[in-house]
């Protein structure tokens, strides 16, 4: 009995010895630490899109489509301050562009669109450990991102559904599930369960506008976040300003959340529309933005889903169709704005780009209201509501402004342009990591309370940062946690550790 008594209290003991040592650890590990470490160039204009790190391999798999070639980069990063190319995966005998990968348990995945992006694409899944296939299976048309859910047994994709140049073909939009115990077997659902819901979407801030386009058509799915229970799946529709939430196990949409709009003419919304007023000078305008997120994350804390996304915007511009126009070639209402023939100016709002298919509620050749492209910020949301919980506001420019980075001849488009997302667990805090297309900035925010994000640090990316992937402590061979940022336009990857 006094044996029993003993064990039991070193057992005590040493519990406590290693809680203390996890305090400690998590002290160390300090978010507002992350510091550059390493880079690696893998191309130009179009390399090093979209990253997915395998732990078991240490290599990081990159989406690459320059020139000709269409293939999957693959990077050595067992020593991460010295990152090195080892190879690639060749996508081209798969069909078209690769635009997306993700990795889980040794199985690497890749989403390819067709030769023509109209046509149906592929889910092409690898071994990461010899690169060897092993299955492909074909879903909705341009499967734009990838993703597994967190148990390994669901791969999604959501497929965008891009129209031809011509609009002459116009893809349903559709995200594909597919289960892999079942011999990867697909079922790719769309969204045509929720057509008869669309005035009342649409009065909440849904989109949708393409010429001839149905319901399913004109909707175009563009990233996925999936619960941590892996029964639940979120998916950005960029174009349309929402947010759909799907059943995995049931395979089912279950609803559409509107996204509504931003106003610009409020003090902490600031922003500065002109990139001919020789300044960047943020100030209160009678404009509306957007949310249209791209990327999206979730973060589940004391029951609720919350949802956070970079809301980059997006135009719909095709060679026989574009929805948007500068504010100088437009007619104002002279109600709504009684000083347009000013706000034309170049230097004033002249240069806005808007979509021309929403803010005529008259129908009568004159705008009521002026809607851009994106919020230029990053919004959270909650998942089960669909109500907005947060919006960063102007932060990202003022932080962009202070430091001199931001890009003035944006100013009339999308600002900083926030497209990227990622969140990552340090120790007790989570930390969200936002990519700024437009500033090649990253922030990093501790968002353990999501309700109230506080700025941590901006860190200077590649041109045109896009993939972001969170590498935890526990993952990475120094013992510290990792973010890996890849750009788009300079194809190059940098790598950030904390001291």
């Amino acid at each position: 009995m006094k044996q029993s008594s003993l064990f039991f209290l070193l057992s005590i003991i040493l519990l406590s010895a290693c809680k203390k040592d996890d305090a400690l650890e998590t002290v160390q590990e300090d978010p507002s630490s992350f510091s550059e470490i390493g880079s690696v160039s893998i191309g130009g204009t179009g390399a090093a899109e979209i990253t997915a790190y395998d732990p078991s391999t240490k290599k990081l798999f990159v989406v690459t489509n320059t020139g000709s070639a269409t293939k999957i980069d693959v990077i050595n990063l067992s020593d991460p301050a010295a990152p090195s190319a080892m190879g690639s995966i060749d996508i081209s005998i798969y069909g078209g562009y690769v635009n997306s990968v993700a990795v889980h348990d040794g199985k690497l995945a890749a989403a390819v669109e067709g030769v023509l992006k109209t046509d149906p694409g592929k889910a092409v899944t690898f071994k990461t450990s010899d690169h060897s296939l092993i299955k492909q299976v074909t879903v909705g048309a341009q499967p734009d991102m990838i993703s597994f859910s967190k148990d390994g047994k669901y791969i999604l994709t959501a497929n965008e559904g891009e129209p031809n140049d011509a609009y002459t073909i116009d893809p349903a939009g559709t995200v594909s599930i597919i289960t892999v115990a079942d011999n990867y077997s697909v079922a790719t659902i769309d969204f045509s369960s929720f057509a008869s819901q669309l005035a009342s979407l649409q009065a909440k801030g849904f989109r949708m506008f393409g010429p001839n386009a149905s319901f399913v058509q004109d909707i175009e799915p563009e990233y996925i976040t999936i619960s941590s229970d892996s029964k639940t799946a979120w998916v950005t529709l960029q174009e349309n300003n929402a947010i759909a939430k799907i059943d995995i196990p049931s395979k089912t949409v279950v609803s559409i959340m509107p996204l509504g709009f931003k106003n610009y003419n409020v003090d902490a919304n600031a922003i500065d529309p002109s990139d001919k007023d020789m300044a960047m000078v943020l100030g209160k305008w009678n404009v509306k933005g957007m949310y249209q997120p791209d990327a999206i994350a979730v973060y589940e804390k004391n029951g609720i889903p919350y949802l956070f996304t970079a809301n980059e915007g997006d135009v719909r511009e095709w060679a026989a169709f574009a929805e948007n126009k500068r504010v100088k070639d437009i007619a104002l209402d002279l109600t709504a704005f009684p000083d347009g023939a000013n706000l034309k100016l170049e230097a004033k709002l002249g240069r806005v780009d808007i979509t021309r298919m929403s803010g005529d509620a008259g129908n009568d050749g004159d705008y009521d209201e002026l809607y851009s492209f994106g919020s230029r910020s990053f919004s959270v949301w909650n998942g089960n509501t669909g109500d907005q919980v947060f919006d960063s506001k102007n932060e990202l420019e003022t932080k962009a402004i202070a430091l001199g980075k931001y890009d003035d001849n944006r100013s009339d488009d999308k600002g900083v342009e926030p497209e990227g997302i990622t969140l990552g667990m340090m120790g007790k805090k989570m930390i969200a990591f936002i990519g700024m297309e437009r500033a090649d900035l990253l922030a990093i925010y501790d968002v353990t309370d999501p309700l109230n994000p506080i700025f941590l640090k901006i860190l200077s990316t590649g041109d045109a940062p896009e993939g972001i992937t969170f590498i935890p402590a526990d993952q990475s061979l120094s013992g510290k946690s990792l973010v890996i940022v890849s750009s788009e336009n300079d194809g190059v990857i940098k790598i950030y550790r904390t001291n």
